[in-house]
């Protein structure tokens, strides 16, 4: 239906979360219409994102800096070391303005079924950061998933000898949840995690 160059700008699109073949044509399309308002700055944008964006060596955020804008920010509390899974985790904890201290991305989760061990993982790194003196709470932000409990449990157990604390997220009910839409293991860990 269309040529090579655009197939495969569809094949690209498609391999980003949530779009699909049918999502990226609609994509494609729009750029070749919105040419000079939307294809051409979104070129530019990527080719600059290619040539500046770097993982940051201290705690694997993606920025300009090396290291990133968080880690370099002296405001920062540095006894306080926040993990995550990823990126987007770290990104949603900004935007909800929820700490004001350090993070640490470890690039995923512990998964038997997907061949994820701890070496795959940024665990190394994690406990070199945590034996610092001057951190002294790691708050584990990983998912309420099988895969996001079994990190949590693996990185407490490996920091026990370490004179810090570890400290959970609550799960449970969201702000404007209906406890009759829950499904039964939100409604448990609410229930567990009360105060």
């Amino acid at each position: 239906m269309a040529g090579p160059e655009i197939e495969a700008l569809v094949k690209y699109l498609a391999r980003l979360p949530g779009l699909g073949p049918r999502s990226a044509r609609r994509a494609v399309l729009q750029l070749m219409r919105r040419r000079e308002s939307l294809l051409i700055p979104l070129s530019d944008a990527l080719g600059v994102a290619r040539d500046k964006i770097v993982t940051c060596t201290t705690c694997g955020n993606i920025d300009t800096a090396n290291p990133c804008t968080i880690c370099a920010d002296a405001r920062r509390d540095e006894t306080i070391l926040c993990v995550v899974e990823d990126v987007g985790d770290l990104w949603a904890l900004e935007r909800a303005q929820a700490l004001r201290g350090r993070y640490h991305i470890l690039g995923g989760t512990l998964s038997a079924l997907d061949g994820i061990g701890p070496e795959e993982l940024n665990l190394e790194s994690l406990r070199t950061r945590c034996a610092a003196p001057e951190v002294n709470e790691i708050i584990l932000a990983t998912s309420a998933t099988v895969e996001g409990q079994t990190t949590a449990h693996f990185i407490t157990d490996m920091l026990t000898d370490l004179d810090v604390r570890v400290t959970r997220l609550a799960h449970g009910v969201p702000v404007g949840g209906e406890l009759d839409y829950l499904d039964d293991g939100t409604l448990l860990a609410a229930m567990k995690s009360r105060r």
